[in-house]
């Protein structure tokens, strides 16, 4: 970790401070990367397309307009975030799995747990801007993850002075 969200937010003034209220999981509690985005509303499918491919350190947000009636991500998608390289992945929606998501050497924030998974059909859209708690998410821009909350800023932030 380069620098912490509340570093950013008092050393930069195009830092975004995400207001959503995101809970924690997996054994990484601090992460970043260059933005890429799917948005689903319940469907599962392109995730698991999206998980599948190389990561190259990129954190994953995932839009599910802050729906709390299905999980669309869990421990076999942690499984293949971790696999294939992924920083991180932060989810406006619900997550299910999380004592084996707790176990993983992953990042995972979401807005709580739901015991039922989404649906697998296909819908969704992949690397397009996504907006929820007063951010938008920018594919390609950088995000910044700690236990203070999510931070986004349009490049890499220099590391922390020693």
């Amino acid at each position: 970790m380069t620098v912490k969200t509340a570093d950013l937010c008092d050393a930069r003034n195009d830092a975004q401070a995400c207001r959503a209220n995101f809970l924690s999981w997996g054994r990484r509690r601090a992460f970043e990367g260059r933005i890429r985005t799917v948005t689903c509303r319940g469907e599962i499918a392109l995730i698991r397309q999206v998980v599948a491919q190389p990561g190259e350190a990129c954190v994953l947000v995932i839009d599910n307009g802050g729906a709390l009636d299905c999980a669309v991500f869990g421990d076999a998608m942690a499984g293949q975030v971790l696999r294939n390289g992924w920083s991180g992945v932060v989810i406006h929606g619900v997550v299910r799995d999380v004592a084996e998501i707790d176990a993983m050497q992953i990042g995972v924030k979401a807005l709580g747990t739901y015991p039922r998974r989404g649906v697998l059909a296909g819908g969704g859209q992949v690397d397009v801007p996504v907006t929820f708690g007063d951010v938008t998410f920018v594919p390609g821009a950088w995000v910044v993850a700690d236990e203070d909350g999510v931070v986004v800023v349009p490049d890499r932030p220099a590391p922390a002075a020693g």
